[in-house]
């Protein structure tokens, strides 16, 4: 049976009104708290690729998104989630030997 990647699409509103669609990368843990790691759905650089890291908050009972704007903690995240990304790409190498 083949692994089939589903990617989750989430549609947040940007600062100008227009709603961006956004592909779901990583949900990940730290310090005790939950994190989603987004890229821009419409992003063509590969090579570069841009990395959206949102809070996930509990608002009136439902799960809700924070933008993470703290430069200290955005740098922590980044290495977080490339170090969770590195991980997952040696499980790969080391299934398909």
């Amino acid at each position: 049976m083949e692994n089939v990647d589903e990617t989750m699409e989430i549609t947040l509103i940007g600062d100008d009104g227009q709603p961006i669609i956004f592909e779901h990368i990583l949900t990940f843990m730290y310090e005790d708290e939950r994190y989603m790691a987004l890229a821009p759905a419409d992003f063509i650089d590969e090579e570069e690729e841009e990395i959206v890291f949102m809070h996930l908050t509990k608002a009136k009972g439902e799960d809700a998104l924070e933008p993470v704007e703290n430069e200290v903690l955005l740098d922590e995240l980044f290495e977080v989630f490339c170090e969770l990304m590195d991980g997952d790409e040696e499980e790969e190498e080391d299934e398909e030997e």
